[in-house]
This record gives structure tokens, C-alpha cells and sequence, in this order.
């Protein structure tokens, strides 16, 4: 992907033939530039998506090596699983002389449009984002882009920007964990994922699916559920577990959620894995629930 260079205060001197400091005192809205030039050179600055380095303005006058910074936007903290990746970006930064600068979105696609502009303000050398649930617009992803700062999404993925991934194999590791409950005897499984406007839903739904047909099981909707937290999961599956024919398998999207069906089905004097076996995905393998007074 080629990179572009954020337009700096020179290019803007130079197109008006004025000094950097006009345009530094015309962007501040200082009274010693005439009104008319002032409003030229702030129109001219927001077309091209330029706004001022403020760090870079905090460090000028410092004896300090400017900080070089890389942006982190997390979904939410309750997973381990990106405390766990915040941890492995923190340590890979400061080993080649960076920071970074952690934002959480909270799964708001608002706030997630908030941070992006903000790390483009403050001139971030690259960003690393997991997306939020409701996010289906990536309109704030591409201006990233145009404005030359290297993007990278992690988990959630956008197929829509041209950006770099990491990410496991959603598909097979949903497929080997319903192969695995099948394999155990399980033929009603139910599934348990995110919404389905994300990558990782839609590819681990597949693989859910293309394992039930591939071992001629039916696929039932009425035990699919949007459900990816442990409140969640404990809210939802009593209700599953009431119907005339219950599920004897579940595929959980993650280990939180695992855990909330796991028990779920506990309190309701079920036994796993005698009864109901459980299967929580986690980083592309499968992670298998039992109780763990029989383990």
C-alpha cells in the first residue's frame, strides 16, 4: 500500500508564497493576520484534511526526541482476550521505541469516528483498531488512509478498506469445534455468536453451518442466537433450555459467553459434559467446556 505524506505547514506557506509562522498565527486565528487571509488559509487547511501536530507543538521548544506514537482503539475491556492483545501491541512498541495511545470505542461507532479524527490530529504514526459492533460505515477508517497513517485492523476487520489484517481463521476454528461436538455424539446444536454485520460472525456462522451439513445435521434456527457476553448468555439460555427438544450441543463465540451458558445449564440441574456439551471458541481453536467437579 503506498503511503502519502500528511500535508505539513511548509506546503501551506508555500502555496500562499507566506511564511510557516503566518500560517501558524492564521491557523490560531490571530488578529495580526488581515480576516480575509486568515479564512483563506483555515478553508485551504481543512480541504486538505490538515490540522496542527499538537504534540509536536508541546515538544518544539523541548530538548526531548519527539514522541512517536501509535493509536489503539479496543472495542471493550471485558474479554482477557484484548487485554491480552493490548498487552502484546505495548510490549512490540516500546521494544522499537514507541507508545501508543489507547482509545475505547465502547462499541459505539460514534466514538469510534471521535478517536480516528482525534488520532489524526495528533499525528499518530500508524493505528490499530478492533471495530465496534455497529459500525457500518468506514468512511473515518479510508480518511486515516487518504491522510498517509498506516491502518491495521485486528479480530474485527473491515473488508471494505484496503488496510492490513491479523486475524484467525474464524471459519475453521467454528468448523472444528461443531465437528468436535458432533464427533461426541451431539446431532442439536445451538449457536451463539455476534452480530452478524462482522467478518469474524459471518465466518464462524459459516463454519458452524458448512460442519452441521457436512455430518447431514440440520441447521435449527430457532436455537441461533445473537449472544457474545456471559449476562447475555445467562439471560438467553433458559429459555433454550425449556424448549421440548433443548440443544445438546452449544458453539459459543467466545469464552465469556461459554462460560455464562456453562452455568446456565448447572443451575438447572443439567450435567456437562453427560447432558449438554459446550464449546467456546477461542483464538481459532476450540475450547471445551465441563464441569469442573467431574473433571
Amino acid at each position: 500500500m503506498e503511503e502519502k505524506a500528511p500535508m505539513t505547514m511548509k506546503d501551506i506557506a508555500r502555496e500562499f508564497g507566506i511564511s510557516v509562522a503566518t500560517v501558524s498565527r492564521a491557523l490560531k486565528d490571530s488578529p495580526r493576520i488581515s480576516e480575509e487571509r486568515r479564512k483563506a488559509i483555515q478553508q485551504y487547511a481543512r480541504e486538505h484534511n490538515f490540522y496542527p501536530n499538537v504534540i509536536g507543538e508541546a515538544l518544539r521548544h523541548s530538548r526531548v526526541m519527539p514522541l512517536r506514537l501509535i493509536g489503539v482503539i479496543v472495542p471493550e475491556f471485558t474479554h482477557y482476550y484484548f487485554s491480552s492483545i493490548l498487552t502484546g501491541i505495548e510490549e512490540a512498541a516500546t521494544a522499537r521505541g514507541y507508545r501508543i495511545m489507547v482509545a475505547l470505542s465502547g462499541e459505539q461507532h460514534e466514538r469510534e469516528v471521535s478517536i480516528c479524527e482525534s488520532f489524526r490530529r495528533s499525528k499518530v504514526c500508524g493505528v490499530i483498531v478492533s471495530q465496534a459492533k455497529d459500525t457500518k460505515n468506514y468512511e473515518h477508517y479510508q480518511k486515516l488512509i487518504d491522510a498517509g497513517i498506516p491502518l491495521v485492523f485486528y479480530d474485527r476487520i473491515c473488508t471494505g478498506v484496503n488496510a492490513s489484517r491479523v486475524v484467525v481463521d474464524d471459519y475453521m476454528g467454528a468448523y472444528n469445534a461443531v465437528t468436535y461436538l458432533v464427533e461426541t455424539g451431539c446431532k442439536r446444536i445451538a449457536f451463539y455468536g455476534s452480530p452478524m454485520q462482522l467478518e469474524i460472525s459471518k465466518n464462524r456462522f459459516n463454519g458452524y453451518k458448512d460442519a452441521l451439513l457436512k455430518h447431514g445435521l440440520r441447521v435449527y434456527e430457532e436455537i441461533i442466537r445473537v449472544c457474545d457476553n456471559r449476562a447475555d448468555a445467562e439471560t438467553l439460555t433458559p429459555e433454550i433450555l425449556a424448549m421440548d427438544q433443548r440443544p445438546d450441543g452449544f458453539f459459543a463465540v467466545n469464552d465469556d459467553t461459554a462460560i455464562g451458558i456453562l452455568y446456565t445449564v448447572k443451575r438447572s440441574g443439567l450435567r456437562v459434559p453427560e447432558d449438554i456439551s459446550i464449546c467456546g471458541f477461542t483464538n481459532g481453536q476450540r475450547a471445551v467446556a465441563c464441569d469442573p467437579m467431574t473433571r
